[in-house]
């Protein structure tokens, strides 16, 4: 007797081998495989995905997609459409996020039209704040452009100087210091400044539902991004050195140490010790 776990592998191989008409046959046959989530007995973003989530190689699995991806994922949005209509909105929405936020479809050069082809399938735009959230700029631009809601940190990571003056005016404090914790992950000197001109606390943490980083800080963002400048902007305001982070439970300046040993070439090495050495300076003189 066949078992799910070899459907499920005999499906994953011919996804992977871009040879659709196997997989047609696959889930045709059954269509328990595209209806039912797969038990993968891991936590996280990726527990127990659909079938169509594989699309994305969010989690990386394999590193590429198939050639034919966008013929494929064409092929399983049709089948689950009719046989797992009661599902549908929810596999096609997720499988947007994580195609908005995943490198290998970027990589790949397929991101823009995989998001094109889940919106055309009734898949709701408003994917751009995971898509800015991994550095993705190009696929926020486009999902705003396709409809998507426009927030005050996603103007600020796309330098849309007339929606940040618009929207900084009636943020809220926690969707402020998002887009402060944004816009120093983007290593964005001006912007951390405009913000920071319109007396914006940055101490704290963006909260969980932003849809960006809440476990850090703005001063640990500014950190990550290798940014010197934005970093003494943060501390000029009053940023904390003593704040630990909510996975790593690390301060900025063991972030930045951490950071400097990671680094793969000389340049970025020096560069997070220029910034390992700025904040233990100002501990020191504090």
């Amino acid at each position: 007797m066949t078992t799910l776990d070899t459907i499920f592998l005999q499906a994953i191989a011919a996804f992977d081998s871009g040879n659709a008409a196997t997989l047609i046959d696959i889930i045709t046959k059954h269509s328990s495989l595209i209806q039912n989530r797969i038990q993968n007995n891991t936590d996280g973003y990726f527990k127990d995905p659909y079938f169509l989530w594989f699309i994305a190689d969010n989690p990386i699995r394999t590193g590429k997609l198939p050639v034919n991806i966008l013929e494929i994922t064409s092929v399983l949005l049709q089948v689950i459409k009719t046989e797992a209509a009661d599902t549908f909105q929810y596999q096609i929405d997720y499988a947007l996020a994580l195609v908005a936020s995943g490198s290998i479809p970027r990589e790949c050069g397929v991101q823009i039209a995989m998001i094109d082809l889940l919106i055309d399938a009734g898949a709701s735009p408003d994917a751009a704040m995971a898509a800015l959230t991994h550095g993705n700029l190009e696929a926020a631009k486009h999902l705003l452009d396709r409809g998507g809601v426009l927030n005050l940190t996603l103007a600020v990571c796309l330098e849309r100087a007339d929606d940040i003056n618009r929207l900084a005016d009636v943020a809220a404090p926690d969707d402020k210091i998002t887009a402060l914790a944004a816009a120093a992950f983007y290593g964005n000197e001006p912007t951390v400044k405009a913000l920071l001109e319109r007396h914006i606390d940055p101490n704290g943490f963006p909260p969980v539902d932003s849809g960006f980083h809440s476990h850090a800080t703005p001063l640990h963002q500014a950190v990550s991004s290798g940014s010197l400048a934005c970093i003494k902007l943060l501390v000029q305001a009053g940023a904390r050195l003593d704040v630990r982070d909510k996975i790593y439970n690390g301060t900025p300046l063991e972030w930045a140490s951490h950071l400097r040993g990671d680094a793969d070439d000389q340049t970025n090495t020096a560069g997070f010790a220029s910034i390992e050495t700025y904040l233990r300076s100002v501990i020191n003189y504090l």
